[in-house]
């Protein structure tokens, strides 16, 4: 089991930071390796909300499905994954920080057949990618360098990703 802990201090509110962060389709800004993620259940964003990401990690191409199983707004966002090479548990907390926003992020993560390096590896690649999300989000938001996508469209896998 791979077992991930950081923060980051963003001079932004939380309602700007948590709404950006639980918004499945910005994923691909601030998250390396995220081609696109969009929500897949048709209901209000919250606990039991069904999102879908694409990416690459490792070398290779990564399809997941998500389920929200935490939500509380401006306070706490938590997903768990029900498909993909990890099957993995996120939680992000928020919290005012002498005139910042801290950010808490904790992940528990185990790697499926897919990846057959030694966990010590895949934890080492896990940790520096998400220190790197971590900066790349806070220079995002702090700059202001958004940029703005369509709310909640479908992700629906296209005929190429079911070739192999």
């Amino acid at each position: 089991m791979i077992n991930l802990i950081s923060n980051k201090l963003i001079y932004r509110p939380i309602k700007q930071i948590f709404d950006f962060i639980s918004t499945p389709e910005n994923d691909f800004q601030w998250q390396y390796g995220i081609l696109k993620s969009a929500q897949i259940s048709e209901s209000i964003l919250g606990v039991g909300t069904l999102f879908r990401s694409i990416g690459h990690f490792m070398g290779r191409r990564i399809e997941g499905t998500f389920e929200i199983n935490e939500y509380e707004a401006n306070k706490k966002y938590g997903f768990k994954s029900l498909s993909g090479p990890l099957h993995s548990q996120t939680l992000y907390t928020f919290e005012m920080a002498g005139g910042a926003t801290k950010i808490n992020v904790s992940t528990q993560a185990s790697a499926a057949n897919l990846f057959q390096s030694e966990e010590g590896i895949l934890e080492k690649k896990m940790k520096k990618q998400l220190k790197e999300n971590l900066t790349l989000l806070k220079d995002i938001l702090e700059q202001n360098k958004r940029i703005e996508v369509e709310p909640n469209p479908i992700l629906q896998p296209s005929n190429e990703e079911h070739r192999s």
